[in-house]
């Protein structure tokens, strides 16, 4: 279908150096380091760019998902947390939405929200990684 693209340039050893990540539709330019990588410093990092991918990916195909089985979302919101533990290693990213989907009941959603979870294309790349959904319907 499409292949998007992405670059990072970095500059200096790990500890000292910096560098920059941006999407190649230009829409995203941003600094990293170590120190917003595995500190609290300022700039991003490559889970929390994960992170915003794949809140964006889940929402989109839990619309997807929804609106084929015949209900309209008004509003899907979707956070990642994103556990980056020793080695480093990416261990666990945590999704929590909350939609707003008028007619659909608790089960029926819970239904779709976690087959959304499993066959969003971001989930399937990430299948060495644990991934916890929290779903809820914000108009019930």
């Amino acid at each position: 279908m499409s292949i998007r693209n992405a670059e990072a340039v970095w500059k200096g050893t790990l500890r000292e150096g910096s560098g920059t990540m941006k999407l190649g539709s230009g829409a995203y330019e941003g600094a990293y380091s170590y120190a917003s990588r595995f500190e609290e410093g300022p700039g991003t990092n490559p889970e929390e760019l994960v992170g915003a991918a794949h809140a964006g990916c889940y929402s989109m195909f839990l619309s997807a998902l929804l609106t084929k089985a015949g209900f309209a979302p008004t509003r899907i919101h979707t956070t990642a947390k994103v556990h980056l533990e020793a080695g480093p290693t990416i261990t666990k990213i945590e999704l929590d939405t909350t939609a707003e989907v008028p007619g659909i009941d608790k089960a029926a959603f819970q239904e779709h929200a976690q087959a959304a979870k499993k066959n969003c294309p971001v989930s399937k790349a990430l299948t060495g990684v644990e991934i916890v959904l929290t779903a809820r319907l914000a108009n019930t």
